[in-house]
């Protein structure tokens, strides 16, 4: 089992800056690939950028390309997304995702509301 555990939301105004954490637990050592997903007010999730957790490859949701940025820590049990000039339209909750070879992890989201 791989426990996620996100933090960092909250309110930001439209062209702050936020980050948000995700803190990985539990047999981590076959995760292979981390993600940020949101879901936003009557909207359905959808992908936000991914991070390969051993080679550090990383790819974004053309919305969001050249704003946000997703890394991992050292020791790669934590995974960060830095959201820089945020939208209105971004306000959602942000999930953690992680794969293994067998199974797909969410935890429990964090959410962001983006407003003046």
């Amino acid at each position: 089992q791989v426990q996620l555990v996100e933090s960092g939301g909250g309110l930001v105004q439209p062209g702050g800056s936020l980050r948000l954490s995700c803190a990985a637990s539990g047999f981590i050592s076959g995760v292979y690939v981390m993600s940020w997903y949101r879901q936003g007010p009557g909207k359905e999730r959808e992908f936000v950028a991914v991070i390969n957790r051993f080679s550090g490859t990383t790819n974004y949701a053309d919305s969001v390309k050249g704003r946000f940025t997703i890394s991992r820590d050292n020791g790669m049990n934590t995974m960060y997304l830095q959201m820089n000039n945020v939208k209105e339209e971004e306000t959602a909750v942000y999930y953690c995702n992680a794969r293994d070879r067998s199974r797909t992890y969410w935890g429990q989201g964090t959410q962001v509301t983006v407003s003046s």
